[in-house]
């Protein structure tokens, strides 16, 4: 156990950098979600579950199943949400900016793009247990700092929970279960859910 205990102490630090470098190297995440939303005076929280598929290349691709159907894909040009029977409502930076904003930044949590994150927020990087890590984020320019009072991200070489403390006192949590890396390109059906 000293031998254990020496060891552990003696691994550098976890840096920012390392752990950019540590989720960048995963070019396809897919993964199923469970999202619960606890608002301020509600007894129960609302749980939406799904799966969602992360490309560096192509964007974020998030399909809830429960407790209605909804697709959402963030790329780097758009963000299009689309309901069974429904036209799509398409955000882009010219018709919605503060949205098109906050996709923006949804995809560097995803990718923890330290450049972006760093933009927009003070960042705190915790180790409460190797190789796991909790970073902290807390918002410092507008509008951001009008709705969140603080983000955390854990994990360990993937991010596997985020929560979100907005000025309301209501809480949204993330987890993410059943993460696959492989395989590392997408499939014909996958690179489809792409083209809007």
């Amino acid at each position: 156990m000293a031998a254990w205990l020496l060891f552990s102490a003696s691994l550098p630090a976890l840096t920012l950098d390392d752990l950019q470098q540590r989720l960048a190297q995963h070019r396809v995440i897919r993964s199923d979600f469970t999202q619960l939303r606890q608002i301020a005076g509600m007894s129960r929280p609302l749980r939406s579950s799904g799966r969602l598929l992360i490309s560096q290349a192509d964007g974020l691709w998030w399909q809830q199943d429960t407790p209605f159907p909804m697709t959402l894909i963030l790329t780097e040009q758009q963000m299009v949400q689309q309901m069974p029977n429904q036209p799509p409502q398409v955000i882009t930076a010219v018709n919605q900016p503060q949205m098109f904003q906050f996709n923006h930044l949804l995809r560097a949590l995803f990718q923890a793009d330290r450049q972006v994150l760093m933009q927009n927020f003070s960042l705190a990087l915790e180790e409460p247990g190797t190789p796991a890590w909790r970073l902290v984020l807390t918002p410092n320019t507008s509008p951001l700092d009008k709705l969140f009072t603080h983000l955390i991200l854990e994990g360990d070489q993937l991010i596997d929970h985020i929560a979100l403390y907005d000025r309301q006192g209501d809480v949204t949590t993330l987890a993410f279960t059943h993460q696959r890396l492989l395989p590392g390109t997408l499939s014909d059906d996958e690179q489809q859910r792409f083209r809007h």
